[in-house]
């Protein structure tokens, strides 16, 4: 049976007052960032809003001090974004925003950390090793046992990411993750499907969206297959029956147990040959593309795009600042 979505608790769009979207800004996914923030634009406006859009939090800080928003809508995928910077400068200001908190954002942007948090709490991730500077890689795959992961511990989009099957090719993936800021993380590759579960608020609590399965055309679900390719197939619900149950519930505790609020993505990889689910990470500002994830698991429950829009902000209002 699917879940309920309780009745809408603003009704009027001036209860929001002056929305700024904040979107693009310098991190490696700016472009993406773009794309959702004119998604999200168009369908706040759409519905009464009184929107507008901010690239950067410079600007957004120069319209705060201007006395222009009233509350934020964050879609500034990575960086300061997602990492609890501008979470961390929206409180001490006072005005309120969409998605996690300081804790939960900056916890999330670290998929180092947010293993650890998952393990701790007995929910299962692949085996992995924190890369630092200089350590022994190829012993590191050793340990792990090849094929892995090679990424930046703190970048999305499937940015700086590489698959390794064999150990000639481990500098080359080293090299590219260490392009970016941060630590670097190897992980056990799990071979099998690739699947997505979106968290969203529902009236006091939180509702899991049906799963995603991500069948690419090519290998790999990368950059290109995100958000430019027309050919990726998305399965909606990804599982069926237990399956489908168990990698909702999975979601929801992997969300609360890295500190995650409003609303957010889970990530998933399930093993080919046993079905096991492995929890790869959580998107606290998840992409709002034609292409994106999100929108697909909502639509399926009959939330269209611009009334998700709508209740991930009103989030801001009846709960004050980041959703509670």
């Amino acid at each position: 049976m699917s879940p309920q979505f309780a009745p809408l608790r603003v009704t009027d769009p001036a209860v929001f007052g002056r929305v700024a979207v904040l979107m693009g800004g310098t991190s490696s996914e700016r472009e993406v960032s773009l794309n959702s923030g004119a998604g999200v634009l168009d369908a706040l406006r759409s519905r009464g809003v009184d929107a507008f859009a901010v690239d950067g939090i410079a600007a957004l800080i120069e319209r705060i001090r201007a006395g222009a928003v009233d509350r934020v809508f964050n879609i500034l995928h990575g960086g300061s974004g997602e990492d609890g910077v501008l979470q961390g400068l929206l409180e001490a200001l006072g005005v309120p925003y969409t998605g996690s908190d300081v804790l939960g954002s900056a916890l999330a942007m670290d998929k180092i950390r947010t293993k650890q948090v998952w393990l701790g709490a007995g929910l299962p991730t692949p085996k992995y090793k924190r890369i630092a500077k200089g350590d022994d890689v190829h012993a590191a795959a050793q340990e792990i046992g090849l094929p892995v992961i090679i990424k930046p511990s703190s970048e999305g989009s499937s940015v700086g990411v590489s698959r390794v099957l064999k150990d000639a090719d481990i500098d080359e993936a080293v090299a590219l993750a260490a392009r970016y800021p941060g630590e670097m993380l190897m992980e056990q590759m799990v071979i099998g499907d690739e699947l997505t579960v979106a968290v969203l608020i529902n009236g006091e609590g939180y509702t899991a969206l049906p799963s995603i399965r991500i069948v690419p055309k090519g290998e790999w679900y990368d950059y290109h297959a995100k958000y430019i390719a027309e050919d990726t197939q998305y399965l909606c619900p990804g599982l069926e029956g237990a399956a489908e149950d168990e990698i909702r519930r999975l979601a929801m505790e992997a969300f609360v147990a890295a500190g995650c609020k409003g609303w957010g993505r889970v990530d998933f990889m399930r093993d080919r040959n046993d079905g096991q689910l492995y929890l790869i990470e959580v998107n606290t500002a998840p992409g709002m593309t034609s292409h994106s994830l999100v929108p697909k698991g909502a639509r399926q429950l009959g939330i269209e795009y611009d009334e998700l829009c709508w209740r991930v902000l009103e989030a801001t209002v009846v709960q004050g600042g980041a959703a509670a």
